[in-house]
């Protein structure tokens, strides 16, 4: 059924039609709306599950970890400087092999403090073994929810998950949302069968302490589970498409890109600012597109190759940037076109929330056609 609905409570109803058994979060802007939510559907009865009060996102996380071990499907939610507070817990997790799934609204980190969107938060965990899936609109939100849960919970895979969406700019905006029924994700997303689960009759340990000579294998086999992931999320999307006709079968989104000279990369809610923008320049003969990134980990390289393979330029917008070097997908994106002939060029913009607008990808666009990159675009000039 089609709902004008708020995005925080487009998450919050995906979440209840997954039937997680267990919820642990601590509530954050901009992501309070989603488990202040949940906490209302728990105790009105709509979700039969259990809601674990929390003095912290530390223990929120660890709350978490706790019911996965014990073999519960799990949910959390947090932002920002929540999940800087998570940052031991979301090691362990995946060290452990827990399905976990966490919405994070993204918002910028302090300091100075800012509560506004960019995506430096779930950027600065790319390296801890959680998948990371990333919205550009609160239907897409709704929907890597399902797919999340599907994948993670595959017992190839068996790796906690990030959904990112833009802080504000969609989990408090209201936009028209297909909401499935309870009926359909049922036969979409089957009950959590655990892989191995804590058991008084049949006693195990997780997260032992490893010598050198095991360690390294751990982080291996997590490795080859986020390379065996992408299939696996290709056949989970191709099958929601399927059932709901929105296909998510690809970790990559192409816009007008068939015969793009430029191509601009992103991730996230820019992407519809983007399009709108591309198809302004295409009205005046620039042959421009974008590729959205939706999987950011395990990052689409393969995808990446093939989809920029045609452009002579490819200009990346990266809400996030790894100081003293380049944005993350910029580096990711010249990783997979290394040996190219194709100029990459990697602009840092939107940080603390800073708006961008059609006229910045136009912008954006220029500068690098003419070979201008790799620089904070929009910076006051008193700071240059």
């Amino acid at each position: 059924m089609r709902q004008i609905i708020e995005g925080s409570h487009a998450v919050a109803e995906a979440v209840r039609l997954s039937r997680p058994q267990v919820i642990a979060a601590y509530p954050i802007t901009p992501q309070t709306h989603i488990v202040e939510r949940l906490a209302e559907m728990v105790a009105d009865g709509e979700l039969n599950g259990e809601y674990i009060t929390v003095e912290s996102e530390f223990s929120a996380l660890s709350a978490c970890l706790g019911a996965s071990a014990a073999g519960s499907r799990v949910y959390s939610a947090t932002t920002s400087q929540g999940l800087a507070l998570m940052f031991e817990v979301c090691f362990n997790v995946a060290g452990m092999r827990l399905p976990i799934l966490m919405t994070i609204a993204n918002r910028s980190l302090s300091a100075p403090l800012s509560i506004w969107n960019d995506q430096q938060d779930s950027i600065s965990l790319r390296d801890s073994g959680w998948l990371q899936f990333y919205a550009e609109d609160n239907q897409e939100a709704m929907d890597l929810h399902f797919i999340a849960y599907r994948v993670m919970e595959d017992h190839r895979i068996l790796l906690p998950a990030f959904v990112c969406f833009d802080g504000f700019i969609l989990t408090h905006t209201y936009e028209p949302v297909d909401v499935p029924t309870q009926d359909e994700i049922d036969t979409y997303l089957p009950a959590f069968t655990p892989y191995q689960k804590l058991d008084a009759q049949n006693p195990l340990s997780f997260g032992m302490y490893a010598t050198p000579e095991y360690y390294m294998e751990f982080r291996y086999m997590i490795d080859q589970a986020m390379q065996r992931s992408k299939d696996v999320i290709g056949k989970a999307g191709r099958e929601f498409g399927e059932q709901f006709g929105r296909d998510y079968s690809s970790l990559v989104e192409e816009y007008r890109m068939e015969d793009a000279e430029t191509a601009v990369v992103a991730m996230g809610s820019v992407c519809g600012t983007i399009k709108d923008s591309i198809d302004e320049m295409r009205k005046k003969g620039k042959r421009v597109g974008l590729l959205k990134i939706r999987t950011y980990r395990p990052f689409p390289i393969e995808e990446v190759k093939k989809s920029l393979q045609s452009a002579s330029t490819v200009a990346v917008m990266d809400k996030n940037i790894s100081l003293g070097s380049r944005g993350a997908v910029g580096l990711e994106v010249k990783d997979a076109l290394f040996g190219s002939d194709i100029s990459i060029y990697d602009y840092i913009v939107g940080l603390g929330g800073r708006d961008i607008r059609k006229k910045d990808v136009a912008a954006i666009v220029d500068l690098a056609e003419k070979g201008e990159g790799n620089l904070f675009y929009g910076l006051h000039e008193e700071v240059l």
